[in-house]
């Protein structure tokens, strides 16, 4: 992936991949590591710092971690359901409002990073032995889009979600200059 100058895509947009165990090797390693990389990001940040946003009309630091959260329990519900059932219809939800619950608001970062740690070690436990014929048959059903997607198709969106969130608090410290 490339960097790009529009800041609300750092490392630029998904853009999809075929299969290959090199491939898959790399969007496990995504997952599994993804926690790690954002608490690292998020490093040493004060509440000024965590109430930035990371760009202009943007979500703060904050909203980007819980967004995080949010966003990847969900990823998991949906591999479990494309696991376990024929081509599910999968819930969308409004990522915006969520971004502005009280929860968002009120709790601490490190509530979601705590979260995401467990979250990430189940996610990788779960699809970490798949193989070529589970990631390219399994599908989920996504109403607003009005299009399947296979369970490689979603590995590699999150792969890439979680690294563009980072890359949205890491450019945002470089810009600003915060060590």
């Amino acid at each position: 992936m490339h960097t790009s100058e529009d800041l609300r895509y750092p490392i630029g947009k998904y853009e999809e991949q075929p299969y290959s165990e090199r491939q898959l090797h790399d969007w496990l390693n995504d997952i599994r590591y993804l926690p790690q990389l954002l608490e690292h990001a998020v490093l040493n940040l004060d509440e000024h710092q965590l109430h930035t946003p990371y760009r202009e009309g943007g979500w703060t630091v904050q909203q980007v971690v819980h967004h995080v959260a949010d966003s990847h329990m969900n990823a998991l519900i949906r591999f479990k359901l494309a696991l376990t059932e024929q081509n599910p219809v999968i819930k969308p939800y409004d990522e915006a409002a969520w971004a502005k619950l009280d929860d968002v608001a009120d709790l601490p970062i490190n509530i979601s990073l705590t979260l995401l740690h467990a979250l990430h070690a189940r996610w990788f436990s779960c699809i970490r032995k798949l193989d070529e014929s589970t990631y390219t048959s399994r599908t989920v059903f996504h109403p607003e889009h009005k299009k399947e997607f296979t369970l490689w198709n979603l590995l590699g969106m999150y792969a890439w979600h979680g690294k563009h969130h980072v890359a949205h608090i890491t450019r945002l410290r470089e810009r600003e200059g915060w060590k």
